[in-house]
């Protein structure tokens, strides 16, 4: 946890914070900080900065605030994922989140197993801890916006030109003729396929559509290799 992030229900007065759950504890046993230390922190959905801890007891730790600070810059690529195998999630949507990526679609393909999308860990809250726990890595405020579609069809051909809103569209395929490395530099939306990847007709659906094939390299990579494969050909640049 490289930053503690405060949320609306831990506010006492303007600039003073009461944490007393996992965060008081970290702050407490891994920090090991004491009263008038000085430590990092960032509003969920706001701005970041530092906090001076004025009390610290087993019981809470209180805090005086001051963020001023914005939240590094979101990802270039916004992500398009067939959704994968459970096991695999979490750490999906911490990449997303340490990757500063806006959007996350979760899609249906013909290579999803529908017992995935029993997963609890599709619960709102479940992905929102996910996400929060990338956040706390990463130094950064903004949770990704993530949205589920189970039909492949009807989102490929009603939503995703939309959702591209002007921006180029791209879908990971291993016989695509251009690298996305050469492209990396646009804002875009990245279609990533399931293990195995899109079957030949969604891939042919999405192209007649909007999406263009680049492929990632001559290896056939696995689903959270491929996520920060590309989302590191497009870092953005602080500053």
């Amino acid at each position: 946890m490289n930053i503690i992030l405060l949320n609306e229900n831990d506010w006492l007065a303007e600039q003073v914070a009461l944490l007393r759950d996992h965060r008081a504890d970290h702050i407490r046993g891994v920090l090991r900080a004491s009263a008038a230390d000085t430590i990092r922190v960032g509003v969920l959905g706001g701005k970041r900065g530092t906090a001076i801890i004025e009390a610290i007891d087993e019981h809470g730790v209180k805090l005086l605030v001051e963020a001023t600070e914005p939240p590094p810059p979101r990802h270039n690529f916004d992500i398009v994922l067939a959704l994968p195998r459970p096991k695999m999630l979490r750490r999906i949507l911490r990449t997303v989140a340490e990757f500063g990526v806006a959007h996350l679609h979760l899609i249906n393909s013909a290579r999803v197993e529908k017992s995935y999308w029993q997963s609890p860990l599709l619960h709102p809250q479940k992905i929102r801890e996910a996400l929060i726990a990338g956040l706390e890595r990463s130094m950064d405020t903004v949770l990704p916006q993530v949205h589920v579609h189970k039909r492949f069809r009807p989102f490929v051909e009603d939503e995703l030109t939309g959702i591209c809103a002007g921006r180029r569209c791209w879908i990971a395929d291993m016989n695509g003729t251009t690298s996305l490395a050469d492209k990396a530099r646009e804002p875009a939306v990245v279609l990533i396929g399931p293990e195995g990847g899109f079957v030949l007709f969604e891939v042919a659906l999405a192209e007649s559509v909007i999406a263009e094939r680049v492929h990632l390299g001559g290896r056939i990579l696995s689903v959270d290799t491929a996520l920060p494969a590309v989302l590191a050909h497009a870092l953005p640049r602080l500053g």
